[in-house]
C-alpha cells in the first residue's frame, strides 16, 4: 500500500513537471508550487472524503484549472494564489511536517483546528510572514511552541489551545504587537507567563487556563488596556492578585480561580466596572472582602469559595443588583450578613456553607424569584423561618442545616414545587413536619434531622414518589410508622432512629426494594414481630433495628439478603436461631447483646442445638410447669411488662433530653453498641490502663493496643493523643467525623465497633487484624515468600474495592488522604482491609475541598504539594504506589522518579517485581502484569489522567480480559505505560 502511495505521488509530481513547462505554461508557477505543496501533504495524511476534491485535471483540460484554488477548504486571490487554507473538523490524522509553509507566501488565514494531527509544529510556520489567523486549536499537537512563531508580525489571532504543548511561553510572542487573540489554554506549557506580554496593546483575549504554569502574574498585565477576557485558572501560579490588574477598564471576565494566589483581593478591581464574571475562588487568599467590590454593578457571577477569607460580607454587595451567582463558602467568614443582600433579587445561586456568618434568616434574606439553589449551612443563623421562601419558586435546593434555626418549618415551603435537596437538619426546629410537604414531588432528598420535631410522621410523605433519602433522626416523633411509607419506592436511604416511634414496623416497608444504603429505625420505641416482607430488601446494606422493644424471632427468610453487611439486632426481647447464613453467622455478637434468647453459631451466643433430655423427665418436668411455674410466672411477666414498660419509656425520654442537651459529659464513654461504662471497664482492664506491654502499633495519631475482652472477643484500641485542653470544638469534630465513619460497612475496610471521646481517653476501638500491616508482612523473607502472587493480586483487589466503596458508593464519597502499605491490614486467612481514618475526609458535592497536607510521604499526591485541594485521585494515587510496592516487595520511590522525565529510563517487569518469590506461573503472571498496568495508570503526575477507583476495581475483577502483550520475560514498564486497553 505504501509502494502505491509513493508511486502515486511521484505520478502526480512527474505530471505538474509535465504540465508546468509543456502546454499549460500560463498558470503562474507559485500556484502550481502551492498545488503541489497540498498534495504532497495529502499523500502524507488520512483525510476521509474531505479532501476528495484535491486531485489533478485531466491531461487535455485548460491551462485555467490547473489550480487548487476550487478545492475544497482553499480560497485565493485575484492572482490565484491561496490565501487561506480552512479545513476545521475535517478528520484529518497526521502531521504538519509534510506541509511546505514556505510554499505559502500569500497565505493569511489557516484553520486546521478539531482534527486529529499529532507531532510537532514546524519551525518553518514562521516563513508565513502575511499571516493573519492561526487556528490549529483541538489536535493533538505535541513539543514546544516554535521561537520562529515570533516572525508572524501580521498575526491577529493566535489560536492554539486544547493541545498537549509543552515548555515555556516564549517570550518573544511579545513583539506580535497585532494580536487580538492569544489562546494556549488547555495544553502543558509550564514556566511562568512572561511579562512581554505587556507590550501586546491590542490584545483583546488572554487565555492560558488549565497549563502548568508557575510564578507570579506579571503586574504588566495592567497594561493590556483593551482586554476584555483574562483567563489564567487551572495553573500553579503563585503570589499576589496584582492591583495593575485594575487598570483593565474593558476587562468583561476575569478567572484566576484554582491556582496558589495568596494575599488579599486588591480594592483595585473594584475599578472594573465593566466586569461580568469574577472567579477568585480555590486559592489561598486572604483578609477580607473589599468594600469595593460593591462598585461591580455589572457583576453576574462572583466565586471567591475554598479561600481564607476572613471578616464579614460588606454592605456594599447589596449595589450588586444583576449578581446571580454568589459564591463564597469554606472561607472563614464571620459577622453579619447584611440586610442589604436582600437587594440581590437577580440571584438564581447562592452558597455560603461552611463560615460562621450570623444572621436573622428572617432578615438577610428576602424574595430571590429566580433563585434555584441556596446553601448557607453550617454558620450561625438564628431566628424563625419565613414563609416568604414559598415565594422562591424556582428554589431546587434549599440548605440551612448546622445552623441555629428555632421555630416551625413554614407549611408554605410545601409550594416549593420544583425543590429536590431540603435540608434543615441540625437545627432547634420544633413543632410538627407539614402535611403540605405532599405537594414536594420532585424531592429527592429531605434531611430534618437532629431537630425537636413532634408529632407522627406525616402519612402525607408517601405521596413523594421520588424520594431517595429521608433522615427524620433524633427528633422528637412518635406515634406510629405511617404505612405510606412504602409508597417511596425509590428511597435508598431511610433513617428514623432516636425518636419515640412506637407500633410494628409495617409491612410495607419491605416494598421499598431500591432501599440500598441504610435502614434506620433503632432507639425507638418499636413492638411486635419483624415482618418477613423486609426479606424483599435485597440490595440492603446495613439493617439497624437495636435498641427497641421487637419480640419474636429473627425471620428465617432473612438468610437471602445476601447484600447486607452491616447488621444490628442488639437490645430488644429478639429470641431463637439466627437466619442461616454467612451476613449473619459473621456478624460479631455485639449486634446480638441483649435480648431474650437469640441462638445460633456467633461467638457469644448459645448453640441452638442444646442436649435433648429423656422422654420421661420432660413430661414430669411439663407438669411442674404447667401447674405450679407457669402460673407464677404469667403473673410475674405481667408485673414486670407494667413496671419494665413504664421503665424504658422514662428512661429514652430522659435519654432524648440528653441529646437534645448534647448529653451529660458526667459520662465520658459514649461507644455503639457497647454498654458504656461496662464496655469501657473491660478495655481499661484488657490492657491494664492502657499499659505498653498491650501495643501493638505506634502513629502520628496515637497509640494502638491489642486488647482481649471477657467475652474472648479481641479487639484493636487505637488510643490519640489528647485532645488540646479539651477543646468543645474538637471534640464536635471527632464525633462527626466518627458519625460519619461508623456509617461504613465493607468486607475489605476495617470495622469499627465504637468510640469513647472525652479529653482525657479518646479511643477507638476496631477489629482486631491478626496479620497485621502489609508493610509489616513485606519487610520480612518469611512474611513476604507466604505472601505469595496469588495472595498479593487478591490484597490489591481487596484494597481498590475498598476506595472504589468509599469514592462512589457512600453517601457523600470519602476521600482516606492516607493510603500507605502501613494502613492495609490483613486478617488470619490474608484478607486485605483499609484501616485508619484519622485523616479521612468527607468531600462536599460542587465544592473545591481545600485542605491542609496530610498523609505518609512517599505515597501522596504531587499536586496536594502545591494546591492543597483533596479530589478522589489523592488516593488513586497512593493506590497505585500501594499496588507496585506489593508487587516489588519494597517501596517504589526510585523506580517512579526513573519512570519520570527527564530520566525516562525503562526497565523490564519481571526485574521489577519481588525477587524473593519465583517466578509467577503463566495464568498468574497474566494478572500480575495487569495490576502492575493499573498501578502505572494511578501514578500519572496529571491527577485527570488516573482513572477512578471504580474503574479500578472493576477491571481488576474481571482481569484485565481482553489484555494481551508479549512474553513476560520480555515486558518492559514503558510497553506497559504506553498500552492503551
Amino acid at each position: 500500500m505504501a509502494i502505491q502511495k509513493s508511486l502515486s505521488l511521484a505520478f502526480l509530481l512527474l505530471l505538474l513537471e509535465f504540465l508546468s513547462s509543456n502546454a499549460f505554461t500560463t498558470a503562474p508557477a507559485s500556484t502550481l508550487r502551492e498545488a503541489e505543496a497540498l498534495l504532497e501533504w495529502k499523500a502524507s495524511i488520512f483525510s476521509p472524503q474531505a479532501l476528495h476534491s484535491w486531485s489533478l485535471p485531466s491531461a487535455n483540460a485548460s491551462a485555467n484549472t490547473i489550480s487548487p484554488c476550487k478545492w475544497y477548504g482553499i480560497s485565493c486571490n485575484g492572482l490565484g494564489s491561496v490565501i487561506e487554507i480552512s479545513l476545521p473538523s475535517a478528520g484529518l490524522q497526521g502531521k504538519l511536517h509534510n506541509l511546505s509553509f514556505s510554499s505559502f507566501p500569500n497565505l493569511l488565514r489557516l484553520n486546521l483546528s478539531d482534527n486529529t494531527l499529532t507531532g510537532t509544529i514546524p519551525a518553518d510556520i514562521g516563513t508565513l510572514s502575511r499571516l493573519v489567523s492561526l487556528n490549529i486549536s483541538m489536535n493533538n499537537l505535541s513539543g514546544v511552541l516554535p521561537l520562529s512563531m515570533a516572525n508572524l508580525s501580521h498575526l491577529s489571532e493566535l489560536d492554539i489551545w486544547s493541545n498537549e504543548i509543552t515548555g515555556p511561553i516564549p517570550p518573544s510572542l511579545g513583539n506580535l504587537t497585532r494580536l487580538t487573540v492569544l489562546y494556549l489554554s488547555n495544553n502543558q506549557i509550564s514556566g511562568s507567563i512572561p511579562a512581554q506580554l505587556g507590550n501586546l496593546k491590542n490584545l483583546v483575549e488572554l487565555s492560558l487556563q488549565n497549563n502548568s504554569l508557575t510564578g507570579p502574574i506579571p503586574p504588566a498585565l495592567g497594561n493590556l488596556r483593551n482586554l476584555t477576557l483574562l483567563y489564567l485558572y487551572g495553573n500553579q501560579i503563585y503570589g499576589s492578585i496584582p492591583a495593575q490588574l485594575g487598570n483593565l477598564k474593558n476587562l468583561v471576565k476575569l478567572s484566576l480561580h484554582n491556582n496558589n494566589l495568596t494575599g488579599p483581593i486588591p480594592p483595585a478591581l473594584g475599578n472594573l466596572r465593566n466586569l461580568t464574571l469574577l472567579y477568585l475562588y480555590s486559592n489561598q487568599i486572604s483578609g477580607s472582602i473589599p468594600l469595593e467590590i460593591g462598585n461591580l454593578v455589572n457583576l453576574n457571577k462572583l466565586e471567591l469559595e475554598s479561600n481564607l477569607l476572613t471578616g464579614s460580607i460588606p454592605s456594599t454587595l447589596g449595589n450588586l443588583t444583576k449578581l446571580k451567582l454568589f459564591n463564597a463558602f469554606d472561607n472563614h467568614l464571620t459577622g453579619e450578613i447584611p440586610k442589604s443582600f436582600r437587594n440581590c433579587t437577580s440571584l438564581t445561586r447562592v452558597r455560603l456553607e461552611g463560615n460562621q456568618l450570623v444572621a436573622n434568616v428572617s432578615e438577610a434574606f428576602g424574595v430571590y424569584p429566580h433563585l434555584y439553589f441556596m446553601d448557607v449551612s453550617n454558620n450561625m443563623l438564628f431566628g424563625e423561618l419565613s414563609p416568604n421562601w414559598g415565594e422562591c419558586k424556582n428554589l431546587t435546593r434549599l440548605q440551612l442545616s448546622g445552623n441555629m434555626i428555632t421555630g416551625r418549618i413554614p407549611r408554605e415551603i410545601g409550594q416549593l414545587k420544583q425543590l429536590r435537596v431540603l435540608g434543615l437538619s441540625s437545627n432547634h426546629l420544633e413543632g410538627e413536619i407539614p402535611k403540605e410537604f405532599e405537594r414536594l414531588t420532585s424531592l429527592f432528598n429531605l434531611s430534618l434531622n437532629d431537630n425537636q420535631l413532634s408529632g407522627q410522621v406525616p402519612k402525607e410523605i408517601g405521596k413523594l414518589s421520588n424520594l431517595e433519602v429521608l433522615d427524620l433522626s433524633m427528633n422528637r416523633l412518635s406515634g406510629p410508622i405511617p404505612p405510606q411509607l412504602g409508597d417511596c419506592s425509590k428511597l435508598r436511604y431511610l433513617k428514623l432512629s432516636e425518636n419515640d416511634l412506637n407500633g410494628s414496623i409495617p409491612f410495607q416497608i419491605g416494598n421499598l426494594v431500591y432501599l440500598q444504603d441504610l435502614l434506620d429505625l433503632s432507639h425507638n420505641l418499636l413492638n411486635g414481630e419483624i415482618s418477613p416482607q423486609l426479606v424483599k430488601l435485597h440490595v440492603l446494606e446495613k439493617l439497624n433495628l437495636s435498641h427497641n422493644m421487637l419480640s419474636g424471632s429473627i425471620p428465617p427468610s432473612f438468610e437471602a439478603m445476601f447484600s447486607l453487611q452491616s447488621i444490628d439486632f442488639s437490645y430488644n426481647a429478639l429470641e431463637g436461631p439466627l437466619p442461616n447464613s454467612k451476613n449473619f453467622q459473621k456478624a460479631p455478637a455485639i449486634a446480638f447483646i441483649k435480648n431474650k434468647g437469640l441462638c445460633g453459631e456467633v461467638q457469644g451466643l448459645r448453640p441452638c442445638n442444646a442436649p435433648s433430655i429423656r422422654h420421661g423427665d420432660a413430661r414430669k418436668g411439663r407438669q411442674v410447669v404447667i401447674f405450679i411455674v407457669l402460673p407464677l410466672l404469667a403473673a410475674l411477666f405481667l408485673l414486670f411488662i407494667v413496671v419494665g414498660v413504664s421503665s424504658i419509656y422514662s428512661q429514652r425520654r430522659r435519654n432524648k433530653e440528653k441529646v437534645v442537651l448534647e448529653r451529660s459529659s458526667r459520662n465520658p464513654f459514649s461507644i455503639w453498641n457497647y454498654d458504656g461504662i461496662d464496655a469501657f471497664e473491660q478495655i481499661m482492664e484488657a490492657t491494664e490502663g492502657f499499659d505498653d506491654k498491650y501495643i501493638i502499633g505506634i502513629g502520628g495519631y496515637g497509640k494502638v493496643y491489642k486488647a482481649n475482652l471477657p467475652s474472648g472477643q479481641v479487639v484493636a484500641v487505637k488510643k490519640l493523643h489528647p485532645l488540646e485542653g479539651g477543646d468543645q470544638s474538637d471534640q464536635r469534630s471527632f464525633r462527626n467525623e466518627i458519625r460519619a465513619l461508623i456509617e461504613i460497612r465493607h468486607r475489605n475496610i476495617v470495622k469499627l465497633y465504637g468510640f469513647c471521646s472525652h479529653a482525657q481517653f479518646s479511643f477507638l476501638v476496631y477489629e482486631y487484624m491478626e496479620r497485621g500491616s502489609l508493610a509489616s508482612i513485606l519487610s520480612n523473607d518469611r512474611g513476604a515468600a507466604e505472601l505469595d502472587w496469588t495472595l498479593r493480586v487478591k490484597v490489591i483487589k481487596g484494597v481498590a474495592h475498598a476506595l472504589s466503596y468509599m469514592h462512589h458508593d457512600c453517601t457523600q464519597p470519602i476521600v482516606h488522604r492516607d493510603i500507605s502499605s502501613n494502613n492495609v491490614l490483613l486478617n488470619s486467612e490474608l484478607e486485605a482491609c483499609v484501616s485508619d481514618f484519622g485523616t479521612a475526609r468527607l468531600l462536599i458535592p460542587d465544592s473545591s475541598n481545600w485542605t491542609t497536607l496530610a498523609g505518609t510521604y512517599g505515597y501522596i499526591a504531587p499536586e496536594l504539594a502545591y494546591t492543597m485541594r483533596v479530589t478522589e485521585k489523592c488516593d488513586v494515587y497512593s493506590f497505585g504506589v500501594v499496588a507496585l510496592e506489593a508487587m516489588m516487595g519494597r517501596h517504589p520511590g526510585e523506580l517512579i522518579s526513573s519512570l519520570t522525565p527527564p530520566s525516562r529510563q525503562d526497565t523490564l517487569l519481571k526485574d521489577m517485581l519481588d525477587q524473593r518469590l519465583p517466578d509467577p506461573t503463566a495464568v498468574v503472571a497474566h494478572e500480575v502484569i495487569f495490576v502492575v498496568y493499573m498501578a502505572l495508570s494511578c501514578i500519572q503526575p496529571d491527577p485527570n489522567s488516573r482513572p477512578t477507583m471504580h474503574h479500578v476495581a472493576q477491571e481488576l475483577s474481571i482481569g484485565g480480559s481482553s489484555f494481551s502483550l508479549g512474553p513476560f520475560h520480555a515486558l518492559t514498564l514503558h510497553q506497559l505505560m504506553d498500552l492503551k486497553v
